[in-house]
């Protein structure tokens, strides 16, 4: 590297610009399997919790399933045919999920929302079947898997827009 390249470019850009092609490519090549690998185990998790727990699905984790569910099948083939442009089928399935699934949260973990809970159906919205270390509980894994989703697939939007630039 040549003196005039640091005065031309400054040392700051010098040192984002390789990081920034390589985070680039980073997200274009993995978004696709680690949001399906985010899917595969909240699904394989949500059917271990009623399958062999047998802990019933409440309404709300019911719709929390029905907007996980596709996104594996989804994803596999996006991730198969390396079409980064599922971003368009998977982020409504996954920004609603975030959204049922915090609501789920609060429910259960504040007094914001308990009234409903009650009226959720045969199984109340508000049960913790689990509650790790006093804040993880199912809706909560779910929160954590619609977001990472979400986040991956944004971040695949951004980079599949600076390319088409």
């Amino acid at each position: 590297m040549m003196i005039e390249d640091l005065e031309k470019y400054g040392t700051n850009d010098l040192r984002r610009e390789p990081f920034k092609m390589n985070g680039n490519r980073f997200i274009k090549e993995n978004a696709l399997h680690l949001s399906w690998v985010v899917a595969l185990v909240a699904t394989l998790g949500s059917l271990y919790f009623s399958e062999i727990l047998h802990f019933l699905p409440c309404k709300l984790c019911w719709y929390q399933r029905i907007l996980m569910y596709p996104l594996v099948i989804i994803l596999a083939i996006a991730a198969v045919r390396k079409d980064t442009k599922q971003y368009l089928y998977v982020l409504p399935l996954s920004v609603w999920g975030m959204g049922i699934s915090l609501y789920h949260y609060l429910m259960q973990k504040t007094s914001w929302f308990k009234e409903a809970a009650t009226g959720c159906g045969p199984v109340p919205c508000d049960v913790d079947y689990i509650n790790w270390l006093g804040f993880i509980t199912i809706p909560f894994l779910a929160l954590i898997a619609f977001t990472l989703i979400t986040i991956l697939h944004l971040l695949l939007l951004a980079v599949e827009r600076q390319n088409s630039r």
